[in-house]
């Protein structure tokens, strides 16, 4: 198999949104396959319960969440923003008098959805699944950076006026790392009547444990849910999707089912009733020994780290001829623009992409492309705790040689 492994736990991997596996995240993860727990049921494991509930704790402090929040562990965004728009329908549906998990969707009231037009592709999945489609997503204007832009959003509320919204918004944009302002959103939400306010924090959630980013989130725990990643920023191994919500009533009305056959707690937590799971894998074993072995400082040192390195990437490559970092790095993500003078548009796409094959059949470093505001890009995301400066500095000469030959 090794030949077709690829080393995306590793410290020049800056591909996509990627982490590594801090050693006790691996460590907890090894025991979690022999303990072979099926963490759906509280009778099935007790420990693996009391862990997600003391995990659940710790992130909403963490994270700066309202207290009394609900939690589930899924495998990655895509379902963690599917449980969290869950929630939303159910509870934006009952207030316009219909219970979605009851009545279904057939002769529901409308209910718009509006989102940046730099939302994740994983919000669009997510409205698919729920049946919510494509033809309800409302796209908000978002500034040049990617963060949608509170006006434009003003307007769209006033056409939704008493229609239930579902705000979808952004906390680290996946191209340029840029946040929506939330502090905005959830007020214009507010204002409405019924809008439930989204937050996708799939990696820049986790900005809010350093006091140097976490001004990025100002407004985030106004809003009514939330997900985001541990396999990203948190380095646990694949995979751990998190999924918050405020309205926990509405979190359990979307989820929970029972059964005469199931041996359900009175009193203690039963997983399967906070995500779209029944039978899963214990995940809260490694986001626990993360966070018992990184604590919050450790996860701000990572955090900041990070987003030290990704400076680091714009200001070597920036220097060069040729290349241009073509948006505020903000965070971890770093935009890279190839060309030679007086070459077209169509030229620079062209050579920005055989640069980033070069870079990946060299071995030296990995990256991902993008295409972005119509140019191709690369596309450098900082996310692994072991990466340190050398390895920037060796990575950013390597590009630099392939952009050069």
């Amino acid at each position: 198999a090794d030949p077709g492994i690829v080393a995306s736990g590793g410290p020049r991997f800056f591909g996509f949104v990627i982490g590594g596996s801090v050693p006790a995240s691996l460590a907890a993860d090894w025991l979690t396959s022999a303990w072979d727990q099926n963490a759906g049921l509280f009778v099935l494991s007790p420990a693996a319960a009391v862990v997600e509930e003391t995990v659940l704790g710790w992130l909403c402090e963490l994270f700066n969440l309202p207290e009394g929040t609900g939690m589930g562990f899924v495998t990655g965004g895509q379902m963690a923003n599917t449980t969290c728009l869950a929630a939303a329908r159910q509870a934006v549906l009952a207030r316009a008098g219909w219970d979605v998990a009851a009545q279904g969707l057939t002769g529901a009231p409308r209910v718009v959805v509006l989102a940046g037009d730099e939302a994740h592709v994983t919000v669009h999945g997510a409205l698919r699944l729920l049946g919510l489609g494509d033809a309800g997503v409302g796209k908000v204007k978002s500034d040049g950076q990617g963060r949608m832009l509170a006006d434009a959003l003003r307007d769209a509320l006033r056409s939704a006026e008493g229609v239930p919204v579902i705000v979808c918004a952004q906390a680290g944009n996946v191209n340029t790392g840029s946040f929506d302002p939330l502090r905005d959103i959830t007020r214009l939400a507010r204002a409405h009547g019924n809008a439930w306010v989204h937050v996708d924090g799939a990696f820049g959630l986790w900005a809010a444990a350093s006091a140097r980013f976490r001004h990025l989130l100002e407004g985030v725990s106004a809003a009514d849910s939330w997900a985001t990643d541990a396999h990203k920023w948190l380095n646990v191994p694949y995979d751990s999707g998190l999924a918050f919500v405020r309205d926990t009533a509405a979190h359990r009305a979307a989820m929970a089912r029972t059964a005469a056959y199931l041996q359900r707690s009175s009193t203690d937590r039963d997983n399967y009733e906070w995500t779209p799971e029944f039978s899963r894998r214990a995940r809260g074993f490694t986001v626990y020994a993360a966070l018992r072995s990184l604590g919050r400082a450790g996860i701000a040192a990572l955090v900041e780290r990070c987003c030290e390195h990704a400076r680091l990437f714009a200001e070597r490559l920036s220097a060069a001829p040729g290349v241009t970092v073509v948006n505020e790095v903000v965070l971890n993500q770093v935009l890279v623009r190839f060309e030679h003078p007086g070459s077209s548009v169509e030229e620079g796409d062209g050579w920005t992409r055989q640069v980033i094959s070069r870079v990946q059949s060299d071995g030296t470093c990995w990256l991902s492309g993008t295409v972005w505001h119509g140019r191709t890009l690369m596309r450098i995301s900082v996310c692994n705790w072991s990466t340190a400066r050398e390895d920037v500095e060796r990575s950013a000469a390597a590009i630099l040689a392939a952009h050069r030959a």
